[in-house]
């Protein structure tokens, strides 16, 4: 499957660069979008949660990568929980790890 990066900076202006299996992340991001916290933690629920599906559609398998990659976006946004923070979509990026 086709893998993607996708590149954000968070409230505090950390950058991170985060992995998709699939490239169904940019049906629910779009670079050069802000989105407030809350929405981007719940598009990245989504798309993550499909891509998995896709690998396990395929390979049999659900994809820990992106679950775990999910862990990682939840556990950031939650020191912007309850604020007006925005998380900004720098970039895509396909290609091999």
């Amino acid at each position: 499957m086709p893998e993607m990066y996708f590149h954000v900076r968070w409230p505090d202006g950390r950058e991170e660069r985060c992995y998709s299996p699939s490239l169904v992340i940019g049906d629910f991001l779009q670079p050069g979008r802000s989105y407030p916290v809350a929405d981007f933690v719940q598009r990245c629920e989504q798309a993550l949660g499909e891509a998995s599906a896709r690998v396990q559609q395929k390979y049999g398998y659900f994809c820990s990568s992106a679950m775990d990659q999910l862990g990682r976006i939840r556990d950031a946004a939650r020191p912007f929980e309850g604020t007006d923070g925005t998380v900004q979509v720098e970039s895509f990026q396909s290609g091999a790890r």
